[in-house]
């Protein structure tokens, strides 16, 4: 979930109508875990320092082989561009589906995989764990929003300077240790992210350069691969914003593919020499129906016995009264049935998704944590703005179409 400008919430509100059909497989909806050491976004950075040079830098992904020679990386993350958007996304983006298919337009040096995001799905916690090479439960920015130690309530994607990002997110990043090392680094992103919480959280060390559409990231992140050895990340927020205003598959989400295909034209056939193209994302995202849409705010049974809610519509962090989580978790699994795990946090942090949690991070999490499945959401209608409940994408949870994202190499 991605903002510009005013903020996403800040977009025009309406009622929630028709949603367009996403063409999402039933095994779309299978769950996924995070594959953290093995094949997750923190296992990129690392990867690619390691190609470059970068002391200490553990090449988890096997990237030197393909890389060969590579002496700069360019590492363009596209908001919203889940695996699942891929087939979707064929008839209007050629280029993107060539470099999916395993091939660079006309030469065939291009190769594809698959990443997972961490955990939840969302754009900060995706961001952060990219950045930092780490695991959410290290580096604890664990949802979209999270409650401080002194009850407020923190939105990652709104966040100054307040509290500190490096107090918050502790971990260096693994922009930091590049460049300590030696290897420029260039982040090439929205000006009005500058300096903020989140891209200090996730970015700090990197020189910024500021880019306001798709085709000035194209042109940063080329100027800055053609001056010479090094790292160069772009991030691209056109595609999750139209997806959750109008729903994948809409006619805005198509001409947003479109554009980042514009993008994905310029980018791999500008490549100068040693240089290499990494395509990913940050999370998949999935369509959701009026009917799916459970609200706390409005339903007493929901209600009864949580003090405080956070993290986003597909999930839940609950903050309960003393002594009410059993029944919290009862009355949650009673309405919610099959279209939703709830879970106590211990038996979150238990089951992996987070990786391993530090008593300090594992305070920002709630009491219970609620896991949609399906199609499903949870709306908090009167602890949060009520724009997010008339969004039509999400994501967020632990499905495949929200949990794999396209890992596309090209030479």
């Amino acid at each position: 979930m991605t903002v510009s400008g005013g903020g996403l919430f800040a977009e025009r509100p309406r009622p929630v109508g028709a949603v367009p059909e996403d063409g999402l497989p039933e095994e779309a909806f299978r769950t996924v875990t995070p594959a953290y050491g093995a094949g997750s976004l923190a296992d990129l950075l690392p990867s690619v320092c390691a190609v470059l040079g970068v002391p200490g830098a553990v090449d988890v992904l096997g990237l030197g082989e393909r890389l060969d020679g590579v002496d700069r990386v360019g590492v363009l993350l596209v908001d919203g561009l889940g695996t699942y958007q891929l087939p979707q996304a064929a008839p209007f983006a050629p280029v993107l589906t060539d470099l999916a298919r395993g091939g660079r337009p006309g030469d065939g040096l291009g190769e594809s995989g698959v990443l997972t995001a961490g955990f939840p799905s969302t754009t900060p916690v995706s961001l952060v764990t990219l950045g930092t090479g780490a695991t959410p439960g290290a580096h604890g920015v664990l949802g979209f929003t999270l409650r401080r130690p002194d009850g407020r309530v923190l939105n990652h994607i709104q966040w100054a300077d307040d509290p500190d990002p490096r107090d918050w997110q502790p971990v260096p990043t693994r922009m930091e240790v590049a460049v300590d090392a030696g290897v420029p680094v260039t982040v090439v992103s929205a000006p009005e992210f500058e300096g903020t919480g989140l891209s200090l959280a996730a970015n700090r060390g990197g020189r910024y350069r500021g880019a306001g559409d798709g085709a000035a990231v194209t042109d940063g992140m080329l100027a800055a691969l053609r001056s010479g050895p090094g790292l160069v990340y772009g991030y691209h927020p056109d595609l999750d914003r139209a997806g959750h205003l109008d729903g994948v598959c809409s006619d805005s989400w198509r001409a947003a593919i479109r554009g980042v295909d514009r993008m994905l034209d310029r980018l791999v056939h500008g490549l100068p020499a040693g240089a290499a193209l990494l395509v990913i994302a940050d999370h998949g995202q999935l369509n959701v129906p009026a009917a799916a849409r459970y609200d706390l705010g409005a339903d007493p049974v929901l209600g009864a016995g949580v003090i405080g809610v956070t993290g986003e519509p597909r999930v839940r962090y609950l903050y309960v009264a003393d002594g009410a989580r059993d029944d919290v978790m009862a009355n949650w699994r009673a309405v919610l049935g099959d279209d939703a795990r709830v879970l106590s946090r211990d038996e979150a942090i238990a089951e992996g998704w987070y990786g391993p949690v530090p008593p300090r991070h594992a305070d920002r999490l709630g009491d219970v944590v609620v896991m949609c499945r399906r199609r499903a959401v949870v709306l908090a209608s009167g602890w949060e703005p009520a724009r997010v409940g008339e969004l039509i994408a999400y994501h967020g949870s632990g499905t495949a179409a929200e949990m794999t994202i396209p890992f596309l190499i090209a030479r």
